[in-house]
């Protein structure tokens, strides 16, 4: 466990995230010609958005695309300001899915789950009529202008305050203005009052929802200064949808476990409304990071990602998609990353990829912890920079030709079962289960063929006669869980120590079947 960190523990500076807070408003529009005139400069400024999009995938510069005689200013009347504001959306846009990993060509503007509900054409008259309304709010209704300190707080959307009442002014483009009462009872609103009155700059988003125009007010904070940094350690946190909790790991700056424990999260599912659940998601982030200025150590997350929630139709069951609807994972971590920075609590965020699988495999049956735990651990340690090796029992199971036949033939035995079963369902939705049970086993079949004998480098990577691409962590995954203790997320993984510490299966040599305290056979445990 005391491993050293990768590049020898190489510190490089990394820049602080912008802390920014912000007041929600509903606009009104005295002058019914001020509101048409201020949804047509959203509708082309979301246009304006899609097509420097499409230019940023082809390489334009963002100077080509925002100066005065270029296509943003000539095609959608814009002044240079609103151009220049309109690629910086896209280019946050492309920057995001690239992130995700996703290909940004496939990117749909006004959200790919309304578009699927639109090309599946099984609704009509008012619920069909409030399904396009919903999407040409979001492809139309979006106008964004961000603060300049030079120009006095907002050229574009500027903020006023007149006769005791609060405007804001809104720049049409062509030098003419339309103006909207600013309704909000926000508690920051003072706070933005006061920016106004220093001449303190201030972004303002607008955006369109049931036909009324929304103003959204954000600046930046000035970041409290660090009190809590990874130096003295870090505080792991994954949060988990089944059971419904929040895992904490401590980790000191050598690597070790120094405690843990877990919060449930259930109070959260039970909530009555948003708000109540706003808040006690509000409640959770607190003792978070009360504990983390506690030891004054760092917070460790996994970076933002998107989690799918499944539909209707497609396999995943109904508890299933129960289960991640309610998951408030990127709600909560935002919470805490936003509720950290302003009381001076430094956080990691680090590349979620195979953090359950290494805690699973690694630190739960070794350390004899829960799965969440072990997951969080794995966050912990990552964020100070170390490598997970792989263990040398683990090594010497991936090398061993009995185990690897016995899992290929499990494999190949399921994937001939499940067509059997397939060929027999009537059920649609079942069979497309079916499908995706097929294609899964199917999947686990060539992971296995392409470990020709190696079990890849002890840091996750490949060498030898492995293909590009090959995890041993995920060999051992597909390997271990399901054939040998009968689940593919099992709960109890004390089974693996043997092997862990020795890499005999022993245990498993005399049938195909699952370990006896490995769990039922062959049941499939979803989680998120």
């Amino acid at each position: 466990m005391k491993a050293k960190p990768k590049a020898a523990r190489k510190r490089t500076s990394q820049k602080r995230a912008k802390a920014f807070t912000g007041v929600h408003a509903l606009l009104v529009f005295p002058s019914g010609e001020d509101h048409k005139a201020t949804l047509d400069l959203m509708r082309r400024f979301s246009a304006a958005v899609r097509y420097a999009y499409n230019r940023l995938l082809e390489g334009w510069s963002r100077e080509a695309l925002k100066r005065e005689n270029g296509p943003l200013c000539v095609l959608f009347c814009l002044n240079t300001r609103y151009a220049d504001d309109a690629v910086m959306k896209a280019q946050a846009l492309l920057d995001s899915a690239r992130e995700l990993g996703e290909d940004p060509r496939k990117v749909v503007f006004g959200g790919r789950g309304l578009f699927e509900q639109l090309k599946r054409r099984h609704l009509s008259g008012k619920p069909l009529k409030e399904l396009k309304r919903e999407w040409k709010e979001k492809r139309q209704g979006l106008l964004y202008s961000r603060g300049d300190k030079t120009k006095g707080g907002n050229l574009n959307l500027r903020f006023l305050v007149k006769e005791g009442a609060l405007w804001l002014r809104i720049n049409l483009g062509d030098g003419s203005y339309a103006h909207a009462l600013v309704k909000t009872s926000h508690p920051n609103l003072n706070a933005l009052v006061e920016r106004v009155h220093a001449s303190l700059p201030y972004n303002v988003e607008l955006s369109l929802k049931d036909g009324k125009v929304h103003a959204t007010f954000t600046w930046e904070e000035e970041p409290a200064p660090l009190v809590a940094t990874k130096e003295n350690g870090v505080l792991g946190i994954d949060i988990n949808a089944d059971p419904y909790h929040l895992a904490l790991a401590l980790v000191s700056p050598d690597g070790n476990l120094r405690r843990y424990l877990t919060l449930s999260l259930e109070e959260v599912d039970q909530a009555p409304n948003k708000g109540a659940k706003e808040l006690l998601l509000w409640k959770v982030a607190h003792q978070v990071v009360s504990l983390a200025l506690e030891h004054g150590v760092a917070i460790a997350t996994e970076r933002l990602k998107h989690l799918p929630k499944g539909r209707r139709g497609d396999g995943s069951g109904r508890a299933f998609r129960r289960k991640t609807h309610r998951f408030a994972y990127a709600s909560l971590l935002r919470k805490v990353h936003s509720l950290a920075r302003k009381k001076g609590v430094q956080v990691v965020e680090v590349n979620p990829q195979d953090t359950s699988t290494i805690g699973m495999l690694k630190y739960a049956p070794q350390l004899s912890l829960s799965k969440d735990v072990a997951a969080a651990y794995v966050i912990g340690r990552r964020a100070l920079g170390f490598a997970e090796k792989l263990p040398r029992g683990y090594g010497r199971l991936l090398r061993d030709q009995s185990f690897r036949d016995h899992v290929q033939g499990f494999y190949a035995s399921r994937v001939r079962e499940l067509r059997a079963k397939k060929a027999r369902e009537q059920n649609p939705y079942l069979r497309r289960r079916l499908s995706r049970e097929i294609g899964k086993a199917k999947r686990h079949l060539s992971l296995l063929s392409s470990l020709q004998g190696s079990p890849g480098s002890q840091e996750g990577s490949t060498d030898g006669r492995n293909s590009p691409g090959v995890n041993p962590w995920r060999v051992l995954r597909v390997g271990t869980f399901l054939p040998l203790l009968g689940r593919e997320v099992p709960r109890d993984l004390s089974p693996l120590k043997p092997i862990l510490f020795g890499g005999s299966w022993e245990g498993w040599k005399g049938g195909l079947g699952p370990h006896p305290g490995g769990g039922p056979e062959c049941a499939n445990v979803r989680s998120t």
